[in-house]
């Protein structure tokens, strides 16, 4: 597969957005004030997978062991730069007003971060010129053209895997244990910036002492699937679309009861 592929400056995919922050960037960003939000989903994980299985592999560099009830899961916290309309760095020329410091995510899109998953054009908010066979390739042969972007792609993955300790001990801390279950849904936290700027410090310090994050209860909007993870020992819930609990849910399915 050959994608020809170049920013238009549109700015669509500066607003509105979840956008999954590092450690260090999410620390930068609230000290200047911005939202970030804790996502939260677990994994249930009755043993190691094929060490072929790239995106399993991928999954568990991402995560930390603890259990749900007397399921063993993997749970995958993402911090995430939350904002409604425009991005706060973006300004009125569709330019990013903090382009030499913009996070890591920011500087790979629209390539994908995750192993094994196709570029699909359609699934992003670049418009149709961007495209156009008059751009420079960005994907050949399946894989990414550019040698340094292909580059800052591993350096994204082990950034992950490097932080997942610090964000263990960041929801001990913060005594969050509510997940959404993998691939169905995230648990979506908003702790105080400054509590969370000051956990997220203490968390990060090379002296920080291990502390795990305890048991975990997952969470579906789906009936079905809180009654198979019933079954499966997990300790899991439903969330009620009327209920109003101190999270929000991001489902990735219609609600069923």
């Amino acid at each position: 597969m050959t994608l020809h592929f170049a920013c238009t400056l549109c700015g669509q995919c500066c607003h509105n957005l979840k956008l999954p922050l590092t450690v260090a960037e999410a620390a930068a960003w609230l000290q200047n004030g911005h939202q970030v939000q804790v996502l939260c989903e677990a994994v249930p994980w009755p043993g190691e997978p094929d060490p072929l299985d790239a995106l399993a592999q991928h999954r568990r560099r991402r995560s930390f062991a603890s259990h749900s009830g007397n399921l063993a899961v993997r749970v995958v916290v993402v911090l995430a730069a939350s904002f409604d309309g425009a991005c706060p760095h973006l300004r009125d020329d569709q330019r990013c007003g903090n382009y030499e410091h913009r996070p890591m995510v920011c500087r790979i899109y629209p390539a994908e971060i995750r192993p094994g998953l196709t570029l699909q054009p359609a699934h992003k908010a670049c418009p149709p010129e961007s495209w156009s066979s008059e751009q420079p390739i960005y994907i050949r042969n399946g894989q990414v053209a550019d040698p340094d972007l292909r580059a800052l792609i591993q350096r994204s993955r082990d950034s992950d895997a490097a932080d997942v300790p610090v964000k263990e001990r960041l929801c001990a801390a913060l005594g969050l244990s509510a997940a959404g279950l993998g691939d169905e849904g995230w648990v979506i936290h908003s702790p105080d910036t400054a509590a969370l700027l000051r956990e997220l410090r203490r968390a990060s310090a090379a002296d920080a002492p291990a502390q795990p994050a305890g048991v975990w209860e997952l969470w579906s909007n789906r009936r079905p699937t809180v009654d198979e993870l019933g079954r499966c020992g997990a300790a899991s819930a439903w969330v009620d679309p009327n209920a109003r609990p101190p999270w929000e849910y991001r489902g990735l399915y219609p609600s069923s009861a």
